[in-house]
C-alpha cells in the first residue's frame, strides 16, 4: 500500500485551545506518524500513512477541532515520505507521532482569550472524591486562564505566569497522556503543585454575608465584592469607590438565579453561558431581590455568572448573588498587582482574598447586551481580548492604531486580521495610560508586529496622540491622523466587511473636526479611506473648549 507524507500548515486560534493534542489525538487514532509544532507560520503538523488516512486526517482536523479552536486557514503541501508511516489498519498507538517543542516566535499562531471554567473542571471541583475538589485554580485545554498570564509567545508554560509552579507527578501524569483532558494544558496545577489562595473561601463567603467588602482576585486584576441584597454593604461600597450613580456589576451563581433577578431570552442565556463569560445587560425583575443602589433609578441590572473555579465556590459558599466591581476608585484602572492592589484597596476593602499566581496583563469584564438576538460589545475585553476582528482586505503595511482618548483601546493590524486590546480606560488617568503603553508593546510582542504607519485621532492635545506622534518620529514610521466620527463609521464597514461608501450616522458625541472646530452628530458619505462631511448640527460656542463639555454652565 501506497504511504505518502502531507505538511499542512494551520493558521488561526490555535494555541492554549488543545489543538496540539487534538492533532496527536486523531493521528494516534488512524496509526499515523509524524509531527506537530508551532513554528512562526503557524502551527505545522506533517503526517504519514496511507493515503485514506492522511485525508481521513486532514477532514477530521477541522471538523473535530476543540472548542475553542479558530481555523483560520489550512495549506497542505505533500512532500517526500520518510518510511515511518504505517499505513491503514495498524491500528491506534501504532504510528510515531509526537509533539515538538515549539519554535520561538510563533507569531503567526493566535493567543486565546482567557475562557470560561468548563463543564467537566467544574464537576471536578465538585466531586468531593476528586483530587481538584473544592480547587480554586483547576482548568484543562478548554478552559482557563490564557491571555491574562502568557508573556510571550509560543503558549507554553515556561512563557506564563505559571512558570513559577512546577508540575507535581499526577499533573505531569495528565500533561503527558494524549487521551487524558490536561494533555498539553499549560497551567495545569492541583493543590500539591499549583497556586494558593491567601484565605479560605468559607471565610471569606461569612464576610460577605456579614456586610463586609471584600478585594477578590480574580483572572486579570482585584474585584470588590459585597452582598448584592444588602442595602447598607452597596450603599457603602459605593461611597468608599467615590462611585455615586454607575451601576454595579452583579455575579450570580447560575442561571436559575440570574432568572431570580431578570428577565431572560434564549440569546442572553446563550452569552451568558458562553466561554467568554462577559458581564450581560439584561431586563431586571420588578421583584429582584437586589439592592436599590445597585443600579439606581434602572430597569436593567447587569449580570455575569461564575468564570473561574474561585468565583464558583465562592457564590456556592455565599448561597446568593453578590455585587462584583472592579477593584479600584471610580475613574481608575482596575489593581491587577499584589502591591498597586495593597496601596489602593485597603481604604476601600474590609478583607482581601488573594492568591500567588500573578497576573501578568490587566483584563477587566466585557459588558455585552443582546440586540434583536446577536451579541452587541458594549466593552470587548475578558473572553474575546486579544482574538482578532479578521477583515476580508489584506492591509497594505502592519498598522498600529492610537485610538482617542476616553475608554480607550488600541489595535494592531497584520494582513486580514486586526487584533484588538482589551479595555484599557481614560489616558487622562496615570494608571490607564501606562496600560495603554503597556499594550501596545505586549500585544505587538505576542504576535510580533512592527507597525509600518501609526494611526492616531486629529484631535491634537489628546495623550494618544502625542504618544503616536512621537512613536513614529522614534520608529520612523508613517504617523495618519483620522478624524473621530470617520474612524467610527469605518468601524462599522470593517465589523461587517464592507470597503463602502456607505451614509454615515455617527452621534457619539464630540470630535475634533477637520476644520478645526468640534463635531458631533455628524452625516458622513464615507468609505474605509475617506469622507465628505454632508450633514452635522449647527455649530455652538464653546468657552474653554473641552471644559464646556464638563462644565456645561460655561
Amino acid at each position: 500500500m501506497a504511504v505518502v507524507r502531507r505538511r499542512l500548515i494551520v493558521r488561526g486560534i490555535v494555541q492554549g485551545v488543545g489543538f496540539r493534542p487534538h492533532v496527536h489525538q486523531l493521528a494516534d487514532e488512524l496509526g499515523l506518524a509524524g509531527f506537530v509544532t508551532n513554528t512562526a507560520d503557524g502551527v505545522v503538523v506533517e503526517i504519514e500513512g496511507s493515503a485514506a488516512d492522511v485525508a481521513s486526517f486532514t477532514d477530521a482536523l477541522v471538523e473535530r477541532a476543540p472548542p475553542l479552536a479558530v481555523i483560520e486557514s489550512v495549506e497542505q503541501h505533500e512532500v517526500p515520505a520518510t518510511g515511518t508511516g504505517t499505513g491503514s489498519g495498524s491500528g491506534p498507538g501504532s504510528g510515531r507521532f509526537e509533539i515538538r517543542a515549539s519554535v520561538a516566535g510563533a507569531a503567526a499562531t493566535l493567543v486565546s482569550p482567557d475562557v470560561g471554567t468548563c463543564d467537566a473542571c467544574r464537576a471536578d471541583v465538585a466531586e468531593a472524591g476528586d483530587r481538584r475538589h473544592g480547587y480554586a485554580f483547576t482548568n484543562c485545554t478548554n478552559c482557563g486562564p490564557r491571555y491574562s498570564i502568557v508573556t510571550t509567545i509560543p503558549y507554553d508554560r515556561a512563557n506564563t505566569t505559571m512558570a513559577a509552579f512546577t508540575m507535581c507527578a499526577d499533573c505531569r501524569a495528565e500533561y503527558e497522556d494524549v487521551r487524558d483532558r490536561r494533555f498539553h494544558a499549560q497551567p495545569v496545577c492541583c493543590p500539591s503543585c499549583g497556586p494558593r489562595l491567601s484565605t479560605t473561601i468559607n471565610e471569606i463567603a461569612t464576610a460577605i454575608r456579614d456586610g463586609e467588602i471584600v478585594a477578590v482576585k480574580g483572572l486579570g486584576g482585584y474585584h470588590l465584592a459585597v452582598l448584592a441584597s444588602s442595602e447598607p454593604a452597596v450603599a457603602r461600597l459605593r461611597a468608599r469607590k467615590h462611585r455615586e450613580a454607575k451601576p454595579f456589576a452583579l455575579m450570580a451563581g447560575d442561571l436559575d438565579a440570574v432568572n431570580g433577578l431578570c428577565v431572560l431570552d434564549d440569546a442572553e442565556r446563550e452569552l451568558l453561558a458562553s466561554p467568554a463569560r462577559p458581564i450581560v445587560v439584561l431586563q431586571a425583575r420588578a421583584d429582584a431581590d437586589v439592592a436599590t443602589s445597585v443600579a439606581p433609578g434602572l430597569h436593567e441590572l447587569a449580570v455575569m455568572l461564575p468564570y473561574t473555579p474561585l468565583h464558583h465556590l465562592l457564590l456556592d459558599a455565599v448561597g446568593e448573588p453578590i455585587v462584583l466591581t472592579s477593584g479600584n476608585v471610580a475613574d481608575e484602572p482596575i489593581a491587577y498587582r499584589d502591591d498597586d492592589a495593597s496601596t489602593r484597596l485597603t481604604p476601600i476593602a474590609d478583607r482581601v482574598l488573594g492568591h500567588d499566581r500573578p497576573i501578568q496583563t490587566r483584563v477587566e469584564d466585557s459588558v455585552v447586551r443582546v440586540v434583536d438576538g446577536a451579541p452587541y460589545p458594549l466593552r470587548r475585553s475578558r473572553g474575546y481580548a486579544p482574538s482578532p476582528i479578521s477583515v476580508p482586505w489584506d492591509a497594505p503595511r502592519p498598522v498600529l492604531a492610537c485610538g482617542a482618548e476616553l475608554k480607550s483601546t488600541i489595535a494592531l493590524a497584520r494582513d486580514r486580521h486586526v487584533f484588538v486590546s482589551q479595555h484599557l480606560g481614560d489616558l487622562k488617568n496615570h494608571e490607564a495610560y501606562r496600560s495603554f503603553r503597556e499594550a501596545i508593546e505586549h500585544v505587538g510582542r505576542l504576535f510580533e508586529i512592527a507597525p509600518a504607519v501609526i494611526a492616531h485621532d486629529l484631535h491634537p492635545d489628546y495623550l494618544s496622540t502625542s504618544y503616536a506622534l512621537d512613536l513614529a518620529e522614534e520608529l520612523g514610521v508613517e504617523s495618519v491622523a483620522v478624524q473621530h466620527h470617520h474612524a467610527h463609521i469605518a468601524s462599522c464597514l470593517a465589523d461587517n466587511g464592507h470597503e463602502g461608501p456607505v451614509i454615515g450616522v455617527a452621534f457619539d458625541g464630540m470630535g475634533y473636526g477637520a476644520d478645526g472646530t468640534a463635531w458631533g452628530g455628524e452625516i458622513l458619505v464615507a468609505d474605509l479611506a475617506s469622507f465628505e462631511r454632508v450633514g452635522h448640527l449647527a455649530p455652538v460656542p464653546l468657552p474653554g473648549g473641552d471644559a464646556a463639555t464638563d462644565q456645561p454652565w460655561r
